[in-house]
């Protein structure tokens, strides 16, 4: 496995950072406080893990005055995707195998 991928997977797998991030994915930008009254977490946890997904290029900051808006980068996850996409398709070929071998053996 590639190290994109083990940042990406060890990123994800906490599911403060996972709830952080899908919730930048489905309501768009926002700052630090909006996603602290979400997360249920305070504001210095919100901020840490906000770090490490833009560590991770999950995320990214775009400054504004006194705040810090946030939004994510879906794309990102490209990686995993293609990864699922070849596990699913040699899992397939590995059932099809055995639902082959299960047809030979009532025969």
């Amino acid at each position: 496995m590639s190290d994109t991928h083990e940042i990406l997977f060890r990123t994800l797998a906490d599911p403060t950072r996972r709830g952080i991030f899908e919730q930048l994915c489905r309501e768009g930008e926002q700052t630090v406080g909006a996603l602290t009254v979400q997360a249920g977490v305070s504001q210095p946890a919100v901020s840490k893990h906000l770090g490490v997904l833009k560590q991770a290029g999950l995320v990214r900051d775009r400054p504004e005055g006194r705040l810090t808006h946030y939004s994510a980068l879906p794309g990102a996850l490209t990686p995993l995707s293609d990864w699922t996409r070849q596990m699913a398709g040699f899992w397939e070929a590995k059932f099809d195998d055995l639902e082959d071998l299960v047809k030979r053996m009532d025969q």
